[in-house]
């Protein structure tokens, strides 16, 4: 297994619209691995293959405590059940430190197939049904921001900025650290 790079907003590989999985390859199943540990390393509850700069219709998630549910979704489609829409608190992987009210509906239809090919077909509310649209909403090109303000936007843009710088420093500094360790 391996650790992804996850694209960071406003990295415009975001945008681009997944593509269905043909048949589940040895190569899908070891995309879904690399996904669910890159997904728990970066402390995540959900992750579309589209934050990973694979563009095909993959999610994987975890929504139990103990990080020892994973859940596989290919070729996902998500019909909502309710008219009404309820806010969540929501962050996201692909925007670090980011968080904010976006209104979804909490009760959702999903098929799918799971990591074997077998069919899933269940009605789903509360966190689960706001995680499958959040991730839904990346392999149809769209992140969470964009339904807030421009002014939101545009502040989600800037800190991401700082997250990143401050991730790039740590990783140097260790780095630096490690160099001295070993010449020792």
């Amino acid at each position: 297994m391996a650790l992804l790079p996850i694209l960071s907003y406003p990295d415009p590989r975001l945008r681009t619209i997944a593509k269905p999985v043909k048949e589940v390859t040895p190569e899908i199943k070891t995309l879904i691995a690399d996904m669910i540990e890159t997904m728990y390393d970066a402390q995540g509850i959900g992750l579309a293959a589209s934050q990973v700069d694979r563009h095909i219709q993959l999610i994987v998630m975890d929504l139990s405590e103990d990080k020892n549910a994973p859940m596989v979704f290919i070729n996902p489609k998500v019909t909502p059940l309710v008219e009404e829409k309820q806010p969540y608190e929501e962050g996201c992987l692909s925007v670090p430190d980011v968080y904010d009210k976006v209104e979804r509906p909490n009760k959702v239809h999903i098929e799918a197939l799971d990591e074997n090919g077998e069919r899933i077909d269940k009605v789903v509310d509360g966190l689960l049904a706001v995680c499958i649209q959040h991730e839904m909403d990346h392999l149809n090109g769209v992140i969470f921001v964009d339904y807030l303000s421009r002014l939101k936007q545009t502040r989600a843009r800037d800190k991401v900025k700082k997250v990143l710088k401050i991730r790039e420093k740590q990783a140097e500094s260790a780095a630096n650290k490690q160099a001295q360790a070993s010449n020792v």
